[in-house]
């Protein structure tokens, strides 16, 4: 299901009363890609001319402690001579998740985190004199601006800093891991950077990057393995108020919108999931989301997020897109 809304409508509403010159901008992003993988869908991506692309984890599915062998799986994704194109078409930026970190479903636990966490930021090219190099995790923010709108792009570390999640022996019953009220996700010191970052913020727009799904609850990975820390990101996001905060996720093997209505905001809270890049689960996997709007979608796909602006007044539209940038699904946004 497409939702019937069209954003040349949404447009002419919010801006048909004036002469504001309407501006577009495109974020793209995704996650899951094995590094070699022959079919790779960058070329649609640098079709559509985005600003940006964001990754969002298992980037490269490294899933060792040889940093040698870490190095060589990165290098043949970033030596790909369609990815070249389209590092030198837009700004890249980027976070891991649990495959490109080094283990899969890993945490703190993981002995080779800070040589893994210099192979991600030299993959994005991050600066040699980035802050995100002197400190612990891979967290990183930035300000994306085009024609007078700013993105505020957050990404945070979900792996650093993480307790080690525990199994659930009657794990097909309900979930494969059980919830750990006392644990740590995000760790102290990325919860204060994260409240720094979100307070006064003059940003038009705040895309949160996370590696695992924050609103769903589904059997796998989450944030609701750890429920006080996704209560706690949910009570930040209502002491603070970012304008237009959108969740960007992955890890999952499929692309899906999410909705959730916060007591304190305003305004509905939406997440997009995009994965994978290359694979995807199987054609008949059943994904149970209450939060879900809009269908499942179990294709090789990539999230766009397109933006319509004239000075404060903005339109939103985010799809999913898989090859030949057949559009699977979108929603727009209404703030």
């Amino acid at each position: 299901m497409r939702f019937n809304f069209p954003i040349l409508f949404l447009i002419t509403v919010l801006f048909c009363s004036c002469n504001k010159k309407i501006h577009n901008t495109t974020i793209a992003f995704g996650s899951c890609s094995y590094e070699y993988e022959s079919v790779q869908m960058w070329d649609d991506v640098v079709k559509l001319k985005p600003k940006a692309w964001v990754w969002l984890g298992d980037n490269i599915y490294g899933d060792t402690e040889d940093m040698t062998l870490m190095k060589s799986k990165y290098d043949m994704q970033k030596q790909r001579a369609s990815y070249q194109n389209l590092r030198k078409a837009m700004d890249i930026y980027g976070i891991w998740d649990d495959h490109d970190y080094g283990i899969n479903n890993g945490g703190k636990e993981y002995p080779m985190k800070d040589e893994s966490k210099a192979l991600l930021l030299d993959f994005l090219d991050v600066p040699a004199d980035a802050e995100v190099r002197d400190r612990k995790g891979a967290y990183q923010s930035y300000v994306i601006e085009d024609s007078g709108l700013k993105i505020k792009l957050i990404l945070l570390d979900t792996r650093y800093f993480r307790d080690t999640i525990i199994k659930n022996p009657n794990e097909k019953e309900h979930s494969y891991y059980l919830p750990d009220p006392d644990g740590i996700f995000l760790g102290e010191a990325q919860w204060q950077w994260l409240e720094k970052e979100l307070a006064n913020s003059d940003a038009h727009i705040h895309l949160f990057g996370s590696g695992v799904p924050l609103i769903p609850d589904p059997i796998f990975e989450k944030w609701g393995n750890f429920p006080n820390e996704r209560t706690r990101f949910f009570e930040l996001l209502v002491k603070t108020k970012p304008a237009r905060p959108i969740i960007l996720s992955g890890d999952r093997h499929f692309a899906e919108f999410s909705k959730i209505e916060l007591e304190g905001l305003s305004y509905p809270l939406y997440e997009f999931t995009s994965s994978g890049l290359t694979h995807t689960v199987s054609p008949n996997h059943i994904e149970i989301n209450s939060f879900r709007i809009g269908n499942l979608i179990i294709k090789k796909n990539f999230g766009v997020i397109h933006i319509s602006h004239a000075e404060n007044d903005i339109a939103i539209k985010m799809q999913i897109r898989g090859s030949d940038n057949q559009v699977y699904e979108e929603v727009v946004l209404v703030f």
